[in-house]
């Protein structure tokens, strides 16, 4: 098999396809995460306890899903669903592709002996850069996705993806669609420095120590154990990003926006909700990053054998 450095273009848009495919499945979920973690926006908490999760709208990822489709149909599951290809297209291609030019580049010549610290590193690089490139399709989406049921005479914030890219070019400037763009950049960095050296370091771990063998089994054994670290690590910064993301702009002044920047959003959230409020939306976090997981990096494993590039 070729050495996965030889096969550069093909790795990444293997790494992007695959990514692509997982957020198609996955985005019904993350409509629901994002409904869900901008829901009792800074209402202050008795306790800060249990009490950030009763009286809600979205009451839980179950009734919140049965919600949504009852307000606006099986369709407002996929709200968001075409700026979050494209954000995959772009920042998946990127953080997945990378990682391990970026392991060689940090001076790992064995995959399976690679330290952790070396994988830690080259998925936290990989998944910034991307991410920064592609903040602006992640900003469209949040907001598409947010956009729950409409008032009589209330019109959509934006017409379509490309309305949504212009309008908040022309209201905003470029800087808008850059908002968020710190959380968005810090949640990459944690998610890829989590999600690729878990699912790499268990599954050379396994094989290392021959209680799996390379195939299908152990890739989605090492899936779902990454997807849980993963989901548990970026869910208070995936909070932050979203709550940045969605706020309110047009027509307010500087002065009078609800979060400044991510430490003030994070600060906020902490004193009006609780520890709790910055994990707001994590079954639904998990349930989607969990699939999202094992699709994209199951995906990704049996892409590599087609064309003949050796496993992660």
């Amino acid at each position: 098999m070729a050495n996965a450095s030889e096969s550069g273009a093909v790795r990444y848009f293997l790494a992007g396809t695959s990514c692509m495919c997982a957020a198609f499945v996955t985005n019904p979920i993350d409509v629901i995460k994002i409904r869900l973690q901008l829901e009792g926006e800074l209402a202050a908490q008795k306790g800060k306890g249990v009490e950030v999760f009763k009286n809600r709208y979205y009451d839980g990822f179950v009734k919140g899903g049965i919600r949504i489709v009852k307000d606006e149909g099986v369709r407002g599951l996929y709200k968001g669903v075409f700026p979050s290809l494209i954000r995959e297209g772009t920042y998946s291609t990127i953080r997945l592709g990378a990682y391990e030019p970026m392991k060689v580049f940090l001076g790992a010549t064995d995959p399976s002996n690679t330290p952790l610290y070396k994988k830690i590193t080259a998925g936290a690089t990989s998944g910034a850069i991307g991410s920064s490139i592609a903040t602006p399709t992640d900003l469209v989406k949040v907001r598409m996705q947010a956009e729950g049921r409409l008032a009589a005479g209330q019109q959509k914030r934006y017409r379509s993806t490309f309305h949504a890219f212009k309008d908040i070019f022309d209201h905003e400037g470029l800087r808008g669609l850059y908002r968020g763009a710190g959380p968005t950049i810090q949640r990459a960095a944690i998610l890829t420095a989590t999600q690729i050296p878990s699912y790499d370091h268990s599954k050379h771990f396994l094989l290392n120590t021959h209680i799996l063998k390379e195939g299908p089994v152990l890739h989605v054994v090492c899936s779902f154990f990454a997807g849980f670290i993963t989901a548990f690590t970026t869910s208070p910064v995936d909070v932050v990003k979203t709550r940045i993301m969605s706020q309110k702009i047009k027509g307010v002044t500087k002065g009078e926006y609800k979060y400044k920047h991510s430490f003030d959003c994070f600060y906020k959230i902490l004193k009006t909700e609780g520890v709790l409020g910055l994990y707001k939306g994590f079954i639904p976090n998990w349930v989607r990053i969990g699939p999202h997981t094992v699709i994209s990096l199951f995906l990704f494993e049996q892409f590599r054998k087609l064309v003949g590039i050796r496993p992660i």
